[in-house]
């Protein structure tokens, strides 16, 4: 822990702020496989990092649109959960929404992100799952006391 060195500057270290968007359809979740980045070959719904200035809404639906090319409406804020890479030495608060996306087909809209896509219910999720839907499912919700996952 304690401090990482950019250059010639010793900055500390600090988690990164994500934003992840639990996608649904039908009752499954839309999941894609990550590829080049922490998480390789591990499900995840679409997300990535919260843009100075940027509300996590608008955050959630640029991420989809962005990786799977479609949009989705009525995006709600799920809760928080705190995520600590320890092999990537990454650590990660992801700041999780929902949505719905009623229409439209996804695809890899950003194959150097990830290599697959797809819906998959709740029961029957591939794997190995990221660490952060891992954390989400498992119960580990900051600030979500009494929130349900979409089905």
């Amino acid at each position: 822990m304690g401090a990482k060195r950019r250059g010639s500057a010793v900055l500390p270290r600090r988690p990164q702020i994500g934003v992840a968007c639990l996608v649904t359809r039908d009752g499954k979740y839309l999941l894609l496989r990550r590829r080049g980045s922490h998480g390789h070959g591990s499900w995840c719904p679409p997300g990535g990092h919260l843009d100075w200035g940027e509300n996590v809404e608008t955050c959630a639906a640029r991420e989809v649109r962005e990786e799977t090319g479609l949009t989705v409406r009525d995006i709600r804020f799920l809760g928080i959960t705190n995520d600590v890479f320890e092999t990537e030495d990454r650590h990660y608060v992801t700041l999780w929404t929902t949505a719905e996306a009623p229409e439209g087909e996804p695809s890899v809209a950003a194959p150097h992100e990830m290599d697959e896509i797809g819906w998959f219910a709740p029961d029957d999720l591939p794997a190995p799952l990221f660490l952060s839907l891992r954390n989400l499912l498992g119960g580990d919700l900051q600030g979500g006391s009494g929130i349900r996952l979409p089905t």
